[in-house]
């Protein structure tokens, strides 16, 4: 039932926190893999197929930036596209997954080709990069809201990766670290955006539906995965 009476902030943040049972750590795959149940090549395609989705995460902000004219807003916001492309000092998230990659006995050209990429993967992630190109600046920082259940994916492969997958060199699981820390800080800045532009019943629901679609984005993405490696 649509809600006619706005939420709290508090009661609006609840209902997009409440979304993490459609986060894609309860996807099946994931909790194969999580369990220590995949193969070799099963780990591998799942690497391959979520680079995809990480270099476009840059894409994505780019396309954020591109459409938001509060200078505040872009100076916050740009850091992510460093933390993914990197610098001359940190070499960022983009390079730290081609070292998974490595770790787990991929090619980085045949990474950087995306030659491994299936078509559902492709079509999920195309279809959040163009919503980010093509939607309202605050409601893409909406759908950025999944990070608010990263954390705990992270923490999962780091506890049990080791043990489940001692074939994978210990330095290919540093993305995961990383992670943490700055999946906190984003999701800091993104429920600002969100609560303050959100406040009508209306509105409210379609940020929830929004988050929802890129709930959606992940869940397809795995979706694929698990077709390709039954």
């Amino acid at each position: 039932m649509t809600a006619t009476v706005a939420w709290t902030p508090a009661e609006f943040e609840a209902r997009l926190r409440a979304r993490e049972s459609g986060y894609h750590i309860h996807h099946p795959f994931n909790q194969r893999m999580a369990a220590g149940q995949c193969t070799p090549a099963q780990i591998r395609t799942w690497v391959a197929n979520r680079f995809y989705y990480q270099a476009s995460i840059p894409l994505k902000d780019a396309a954020i930036l591109s459409n938001c004219p509060d200078r505040a807003t872009r100076r916050e916001w740009v850091v992510r596209i460093l933390d993914h492309d990197g610098t001359d000092t940190q070499p960022g998230g983009i390079e730290a997954w081609l070292r998974l990659g490595e770790a787990v006995g991929l090619e980085r050209d045949a990474l950087l080709s995306h030659q491994q990429v299936l078509p559902g993967v492709r079509f999920a992630v195309d279809a959040y990069v163009n919503f980010a190109r093509r939607a309202p600046w605050q409601e893409a920082v909406c759908s950025s809201l999944t990070e608010m259940f990263a954390p705990k994916i992270h923490q999962e492969r780091l506890a049990g990766w080791p043990s489940h997958y001692p074939w994978i060199e210990a330095g290919g699981l540093d993305y995961f670290r990383s992670r943490i820390p700055l999946a906190r800080r984003d999701v800091d800045h993104g429920l600002r955006v969100t609560l303050d532009y959100f406040r009508s019943a209306a509105q409210q629901q379609r940020a929830l539906d929004i988050l929802q679609f890129k709930l959606d984005v992940l869940w397809s993405m795995l979706d694929a995965i698990q077709q390709a490696n039954p």
